[in-house]
């Protein structure tokens, strides 16, 4: 029921952005894998209106978020869509130090960068130097939350984390939102608990 319940959110979202923000957070908290026809789907769309329809140049979360998973999935999509944040010089624009959100996205999806791709590589030092000033500023931050997450990421970028593991930490997260989806989060419990069971069924096999 919670499965198909999470197929209606997606086959009934109107904004792309509102779709990838539930494609991301199906992926942090280990349930994105019963949702593949309907991820592709989406990216297939926003892949194919990349230059089109909805436009995120100016919104840096947005923008950086969108980069991630696309390629994430194995999609192409150009560093060149970072060239708008920059200034006339080539530097990141520094209006961005003020955007915590942007940063911590922006720091997340410089980690799926080729070699050779200098906007990427500039971007995760730049992303890494201000995020980092930034909780050592605690009057930058009034999202406890929000300092906790920057925090985790900078110790390990998230899809280096073990998944399982990174799911678990993040339902604890994701509880603390004050706009959650009931289904989103009961779901990822449920499932982590029965791969948990089964995990604990082969090793008593294993054991005997």
């Amino acid at each position: 029921m919670l499965k198909e319940d999470v197929k209606r959110m997606l086959d009934h979202v109107v904004d792309p952005l509102d779709g990838l923000g539930i494609i991301d957070d199906l992926q942090r908290l280990g349930v994105f894998y019963h949702f593949e026809d309907e991820i592709k789907r989406i990216l297939e769309n926003t892949y194919n209106h990349i230059n089109e329809g909805w436009n995120t140049d100016e919104d840096l979360q947005a923008t950086s978020l969108k980069f991630r998973l696309l390629r994430q999935h194995g999609y192409t999509i150009s560093e060149d869509v970072f060239n708008n944040f920059k200034d006339k010089i080539g530097n990141f624009k520094t209006y961005l130090c003020e955007d915590v959100k942007g940063l911590l996205y922006l720091y997340e999806a410089s980690y799926f960068s080729f070699e050779g791709e200098r906007i990427l590589e500039e971007a995760r030092d730049f992303a890494t130097k201000n995020l980092k000033k930034i909780l050592n500023r605690k009057d930058m931050i009034d999202d406890e939350d929000l300092t906790i997450l920057v925090s985790h990421a900078l110790e390990v970028p998230t899809h280096w984390r073990m998944q399982r593991l990174e799911a678990r930490w993040f339902i604890d997260m994701y509880e603390r939102r004050p706009n959650l989806s009931p289904t989103l989060l009961l779901l990822p419990k449920l499932d982590f608990n029965m791969v948990q069971a089964t995990h604990q069924e082969d090793l008593k096999h294993m054991s005997r």
